[in-house]
């Protein structure tokens, strides 16, 4: 890895002069910055659906009509069986991730405190929590708790988010990502990709995460849900505009994790292992919150073939 260029700022117009140039030149300078490493991390959905927010992509708000099964809080065993079958399948990450705008400041956060001290019990597995915006005082406990990494995405960047989103704003999601760096958790933060943003705005959201700084940054490519007012967003993004923004994400944050997550199935499998050699150096294993991903065992062949070093 080139230190100099590690360090390096760009500017909006540098990076947009790099988006455009040749594909295999693009993804030969993200590939600079690659280590030979990948890492499965894996998820349980342990509270679905009913939430109050009106995230335009999302399967699980109240505002739309999309027929999904809600249920409230899983019980901590079963987060442990899920956990346990995790780690089988070479994860090193686990996060338990429910829906709503905030965790629960009563019964539901304490269980899910309850819950990271488990998973951290159950050696070889990291914790992670995706459980929404947080204050002070959460932040705080789940720091106290063991909790390793916290995930809360930006999504997009902060001029397209209202366009996405309009019962929580941008600047709530950065707060909380503060709050996790200021109690010495790591931040796993990242994006959904076609929601109708444009190519400057996919550069805004690399250099705003460059500011953030994130362990990790997650990409989601959007999988238009019916009834959702992205419904019809299928040509939004086609794989070679994904592959240049996840290159350009590795290039400012040559330090973080891109991985893949929700929506990956949208590349083939030739581009998915371009990526992997590229830019790529994660991947959310398994399913999704409410879409379908690989099975474990195809993508533990995808990187023995490709030779990588897959932590666990």
């Amino acid at each position: 890895m080139n230190s100099v260029a590690e360090n390096k700022i760009y500017t909006k117009e540098e990076l947009l002069a790099l988006y455009h140039l040749p594909l295999e030149e693009l993804l030969n300078k993200s590939s600079e910055y690659m280590s030979n490493n990948v890492e499965f991390c894996s998820l349980i959905n342990a509270r679905n659906g009913k939430c109050s927010q009106n995230c335009k992509y999302c399967a699980q708000s109240s505002h739309y009509c999309t027929n999904i099964e809600s249920y409230p809080l899983v019980d901590i065993q079963e987060v442990k069986n899920v956990a346990l079958e995790a780690k089988g399948n070479k994860v090193s990450r686990f996060a338990i991730v429910t829906s709503g705008k905030t965790p629960d400041e009563g019964r539901d956060f304490q269980i899910e405190l309850e819950m990271i001290k488990e998973i951290n019990k159950i050696g070889g597995l990291k914790s992670c929590a995706s459980i929404g915006i947080l204050n002070e005082e959460q932040a705080k406990q789940l720091a106290q708790s063991g909790l390793k990494r916290f995930h809360h995405n930006i999504n997009t960047c902060r001029s397209y988010y209202p366009e996405v989103c309009t019962t929580h704003s941008w600047e709530d999601r950065l707060n909380t990502c503060k709050l996790v760096k200021k109690y010495g958790m790591e931040l796993c933060c990242g994006v959904i990709l076609g929601m109708g943003e444009s190519i400057e705005q996919r550069i805004e959201m690399a250099l705003e995460l460059a500011e953030i700084q994130p362990d990790s940054i997650p990409i989601n490519i959007l999988m238009p849900i019916p009834e959702t007012p992205f419904e019809n967003y299928h040509d939004k993004i086609d794989e070679e505009n994904v592959l240049r923004t996840m290159a350009i994400f590795k290039i400012t944050n040559p330090k973080a994790v891109i991985r893949f997550c929700g929506g990956r199935m949208r590349l083939s499998q030739e581009n998915q292992e371009l990526a992997l050699k590229t830019c790529v150096e994660g991947i959310l294993i398994g399913n999704y919150l409410t879409t379908v991903g690989k099975n474990p065992s195809e993508d533990i062949e995808t990187v023995k073939k490709l030779g990588k070093n897959l932590l666990h």
